[in-house]
């Protein structure tokens, strides 16, 4: 018997999320999700509970990065924390001016900062407090991060309707002035067979 396949909307549905977040986890934490024939993306009950382990994970505080190593290597995931967390901090170490060119961190760089400041902010919540307190303060960051990813992606689209909006004014603009030329020309040879009936008539 055929394995069950669901579409992305139910897929979402099902780990209830929105999905370009299902989309976002492919692509960060570079899941292998089965295509049809058409080559449209189908998930089945193994990705879904891959999402749903994934989402439980991000609940708890953990960054895609480690979560990543997790899913890739088989770590668990405070040993997966802390391996991306030394990465990210001697990347940060290391350029501490993100951006040199315009003094203004790049938005990569700029997520990476906040998931260290999170990731730190939730470790102190652990240490300090219960397990029931830290999954609450790890929803909250994950909330947080996950604002903070649709903002960006807000962002890229809205830059990416103002490019189309320029493209579409100036077709406009190129097809007004075609128009105007047609009917240029379609007036200068009314006006010569007028004047040639003129002649002829005189």
């Amino acid at each position: 018997m055929d394995k069950l396949r669901y579409m992305i909307s139910d897929a979402a549905n099902l780990v209830n999320v929105e999905a370009h977040v299902l989309r976002y986890w492919e692509e960060e934490l570079e899941l292998e999700i089965p295509r049809n024939e058409m080559g449209h993306r189908y998930y089945t009950n193994e990705n879904i509970q891959q999402f749903l382990k994934i989402k439980e994970l991000k609940e708890q505080g953990y960054q895609l990065k480690a979560i990543k190593l997790v899913i890739h290597s088989g770590k668990n995931p405070e040993e997966a924390a802390d391996l991306t967390n030394a990465a990210l901090v001697e990347k940060n170490a290391s350029h501490p001016a993100a951006d040199n060119h315009t003094g203004y961190a790049s938005p990569e760089e700029k997520m990476a900062q906040f998931r260290i400041l999170m990731s730190g902010i939730v470790k102190e919540a652990l240490a300090e407090n219960n397990e029931d307190l830290g999954r609450e303060v790890g929803e909250h960051v994950g909330d947080r991060v996950l604002k903070e990813m649709n903002y960006l992606m807000r962002e890229q689209d809205e830059q990416e309707e103002e490019r189309f909006r320029k493209l579409d004014a100036a077709i406009r603009e190129l097809h007004g002035k075609k128009l105007k030329g047609r009917a240029k020309k379609k007036e200068a040879r009314r006006l010569f067979a007028k004047k040639e009936v003129t002649t002829t008539t005189t």
